[in-house]
C-alpha cells in the first residue's frame, strides 16, 4: 500500500487505507505495508487506523535506517518495519554523500534499534540491482548479525532481467540463510517476469501492489504474480484469487487511477470478446480463447458486439444475459448490431438487452413491417416524413408532416394504417442507454386500442427510427388478435 500510494497524485485518507487493508486481508496478503510513518501526522493516523483493525496480516511501516523513522513506526504500534538502506555507489555518493562503511553501520544500528523495541525487521537494499554484489552481500550479512528477520532486494529502477534475477537469487538464497524478498519496479515492463524469476530462484516473499500502481511505471502487480504462479507454475499461495478483481476495482476507485483497458487480467478487455471466430470457439469450449475462466479472479466474461459480430457471437451474448431467441430473431438482432457496428459503435450489454427485448417482443409474423423511412427537417421547413411499410404483405407508401421529425414520421405511419385508426399514443419517452453523442437511445411508448393498453420500445442510434420501431412494435401487438387491417391502394 505504501509504494502504491506513492503513485503521483494519490493520497489516501485514513478510512480509505482501512478499506483497502480490509480487502487485502480478505485477499490473503501476508504483510501489508500500510505507509511510511515518518511522512506526516495524517499518515500515522492512517497506519494506526489499519493497526486497530486487528487484521490477520502483519502490518508494516516503511522506514529509512534512521532512529526518527523507527520511532514514528513504534508510535503506530505496527508489527514490523521495512528498513531501507541505499546500497549502490550511485545512491551512496550522490544521495547520501557517505561512504560504504558508514552506510553499512547505519543499517546495523537501525536493525539493532528496531529489534530492541520488539519489531520484526526486513532489511532492504535500495537500488540493489545496480550495487556491487560483494558489498550488497556484506550489508545483508551485517544486518543478519544485527538481528534482521528478513532481507529484501530492490530493483528500484527496474533494470533487471529474468535471467539475471534468477541467477542472482539462486546465489543469494544459497548463501544467506534468512528469507529474502524481491521488490521490482516496472520501468521496462519486466516487473512480473523478474518477480517470478526471483521466486523460482528461491525468494520467499515478493513485494507487490494492486493493479501494479506505484511510482513512475509502477510496481509488480499482485494479480499478475498470483495468477501466473497458479496457472503457469502450479504453485499455490494463500491468496483468494476470486477476490483479485473486486480488490482491483476498489483500489482503482479510491486512488482515482483507471486501470488500462488492455491490462492483464483486470483490464476491461481482459475477458472481452468480439471476433466471430473467437466467440464461435468459446461456444464449443471457453478454453479455446481464454487461458483461465474469468470467474477464477472474480470476473465475468463479456461479449462485445460490433461489425465483426456473427450469429454465433450474438447467440453467446444473448446466453450470457439469459435470453434465448429463434433463428429469425437472432438474424434480426445480428442485422441491427452490424448496422450499428458499421456506424462505428460497439454494442454494450445494456444496448444488446434493449435491442433483444425490442426484437423478441415483436411477433414473428408481424403484420406491419417497416421497409423504409425518410424524414426532412430544417430551420424554416415543415418536418416531413415519407415511409414504406408492408401490411399483411402488401406494400404501402405514405407521407406526413408534424411539429418535429418524430411527430412527422409517426403521423405518416398512422396514415399508412388507417384500418387501425383507433390506436392512440398515450405516452412517449426517450432515454439514452449509454453516454456520448453517439449513444444508443431507447424509445418507450404506451399505446391503446379501445380498453387495451400496451407498452413497447425501440432502440437505435437514430431517435426517429427508434421511435418508428417502437410504434410499429406496439401496433403489431395491439392488432395480433384482431382482423380487418387492409392495405391502402
Amino acid at each position: 500500500m505504501r509504494d502504491g500510494e506513492q503513485t503521483p497524485g494519490v493520497s489516501l485518507m485514513p478510512e480509505e487505507k482501512v478499506w483497502i487493508a480490509r480487502n487485502l486481508d480478505s485477499l490473503g496478503v501476508d504483510v501489508i505495508e500500510a505507509g511510511s510513518a515518518v511522512t506526516s501526522a495524517g499518515e500515522r493516523e492512517g497506519i494506526k487506523a489499519v493497526v486497530k483493525e486487528r487484521l490477520n496480516a502483519e502490518i508494516c511501516s516503511f522506514a529509512r535506517v534512521l532512529k526518527q523513522d523507527i520511532d514514528c513506526a513504534l508510535e503506530c504500534d505496527v508489527d514490523s518495519v521495512h528498513l531501507v538502506v541505499s546500497v549502490s555507489d550511485l545512491h551512496i555518493k550522490a544521495k547520501l554523500k557517505k561512504d560504504r562503511d558508514s552506510v553499512r553501520q547505519m543499517a546495523v544500528d537501525a536493525v539493532e534499534y528496531a529489534k530492541k523495541h520488539g519489531l520484526i525487521v526486513e532489511l532492504s537494499g535500495e537500488d540493489a540491482s545496480r550495487a556491487d554484489l560483494d558489498y550488497l552481500t556484506s550489508v545483508y550479512r551485517a544486518g543478519i548479525d544485527a538481528g534482521a528477520d528478513r532481507l529484501c532486494f530492490c530493483d528500484t529502477v527496474g533494470v533487471m532481467n529474468p535471467e539475471r534475477t534468477y541467477d542472482l537469487f539462486s546465489r543469494l538464497t544459497s548463501e544467506l540463510k534468512v528469507p529474502i524478498s524481491i521488490h521490482c519496479h516496472n520501468d521496462f515492463g519486466l516487473a512480473t517476469a523478474n518477480t517470478v524469476a526471483a521466486l523460482r530462484g528461491g525468494a520467499a516473499q515478493c513485494h507487490v501492489t494492486v493493479n501494479g500502481v506505484g511510482e513512475r511505471a509502477g510496481n509488480t502487480a499482485i494479480e499478475e504474480v498470483a495468477v501466473v504462479l497458479k496457472s503457469l507454475y502450479q504453485v499455490n499461495t494463500n491468496l483468494v484469487l476470486q477476490n483479485l478483481y473486486p480488490t482491483s476495482k476498489l483500489v482503482s476507485r479510491l486512488m482515482g487511477i483507471p486501470v488500462g483497458t488492455n491490462k492483464a487480467l483486470v483490464g476491461e478487455n481482459a475477458f472481452m470478446h468480439e471476433s466471430g471466430i473467437h466467440t464461435h470457439g468459446l461456444m464449443a469450449n471457453t478454453a479455446t480463447y481464454e487461458p483461465i475462466t474469468p470467474e477464477t479472479i472474480g470476473r465475468k466474461r463479456q461479449i462485445v458486439l460490433g461489425k465483426h459480430a456473427g450469429r454465433t457471437s450474438v447467440v453467446l451474448a444473448l446466453r450470457e444475459i439469459g435470453l434465448e431467441a429463434t433463428d429469425s430473431q437472432v438474424d434480426e438482432i445480428t442485422a441491427r448490431i452490424k448496422d450499428l457496428g458499421d456506424k462505428g459503435k460497439h454494442v454494450t450489454d445494456a444496448d444488446l438487452m434493449s435491442i433483444a427485448d425490442s426484437v423478441l417482443d415483436m411477433q414473428s409474423e408481424a403484420r406491419i413491417k417497416l421497409i423504409d423511412c425518410t424524414v426532412l427537417s430544417g430551420n424554416h421547413a415543415t418536418p416531413t416524413a415519407s415511409l414504406k411499410v408492408t401490411i399483411d404483405g402488401q406494400e404501402v407508401v405514405e407521407s406526413g408532416v408534424g411539429l418535429g421529425p418524430v411527430d412527422a414520421a409517426l403521423n405518416a405511419l398512422r396514415k399508412a394504417v388507417m384500418g387501425v385508426a383507433d390506436i392512440k399514443l398515450e405516452e412517449y419517452r426517450v432515454e439514452a442507454i449509454t453516454g456520448g453523442t453517439d449513444a444508443l437511445v431507447e424509445v418507450w411508448v404506451k399505446m391503446s386500442r379501445g380498453d387495451r393498453f400496451i407498452s413497447a420500445r425501440g432502440a437505435g442510434p437514430d431517435i426517429i427510427m427508434a421511435s418508428v420501431i417502437a410504434f410499429i412494435e406496439g401496433m403489431n401487438r395491439l392488432v395480433q388478435e384482431k382482423n380487418g387491417i387492409s392495405a391502402k391502394h
